[in-house]
């Protein structure tokens, strides 16, 4: 697979607790530069971002993260804030107490309810794996598909787990077919991102794997 058809499937995120604006700014030129489908960041830096790119870059950023278990209402004013910055892409974590207490409905709820205040971006949603038993993720993926969102993703990456190709496998059994998938957490090499991309996924969200393209094309690394 061409690196080229790699990076235009990665979402470049830098979301760590202590994440800087110049941090940002340096992604968002890296994003630039080698053409990544987005910059995943903190939402306290989506209106400078935006304003920073000039339209040359899609902003992505997360609501109700890591954890999910906000309110539905302070989900949806999350999400309508990041839209009038300038996000173009929302990612949001589910309530996944919902979940386990076998709420679906509950769940479906939430979701479509970010869906209105999305305002027509690109919605994905987390349904964080490492956290869910088989039969939840089957759920999840029920859900995901009836409520309007573009793509189901994976992981947070600040759990105990991330992305496996088991889930990936597992979501392209059992989503709608208008829904997408994004794998992420844990995705560090190119390899594990061209395997993901094989299986079925759409974007990967990683840190790591722009950096190692730019070391690979400028012969840092063979």
């Amino acid at each position: 697979m061409e690196l080229k058809m790699i990076l235009s499937a990665i979402d470049h995120t830098a979301l760590s607790q202590t994440v800087t604006w110049p941090e940002i700014q340096a992604l968002c030129d890296e994003g630039i530069e080698y053409g990544v489908a987005s910059v995943c960041i903190p939402p306290c830096y989506v209106r400078k971002a935006a304003q920073y790119v000039q339209g040359k870059l899609k902003i992505c950023t997360v609501v109700g993260f890591p954890n999910g278990y906000e309110t539905t209402q302070t989900k949806c004013i999350e999400t309508t804030e990041a839209v009038r910055s300038g996000a173009s892409e929302i990612d949001m974590v589910i309530n996944l107490g919902l979940l386990h207490a076998g709420d679906d409905e509950g769940v479906l709820s939430e979701i479509r309810s970010i869906r209105v205040a999305s305002r027509g971006k690109i919605l994905k949603v987390i349904v964080e794996t490492c956290l869910l038993t088989q039969e939840e993720k089957i759920r999840a993926c029920d859900i995901v598909s009836r409520s309007g969102a573009d793509f189901i993703k994976t992981s947070t990456g600040f759990s105990t787990g991330g992305a496996t190709e088991e889930d990936i496998l597992l979501f392209k059994e059992h989503i709608a077919p208008h829904l997408k998938i994004k794998a992420s957490g844990g995705i560090r090499t190119i390899e594990q991102a061209e395997r993901f991309l094989e299986l079925g996924a759409s974007r990967i969200g990683s840190s790591a794997i722009v950096p190692l393209i730019h070391k690979q094309l400028t012969g840092q690394i063979k």
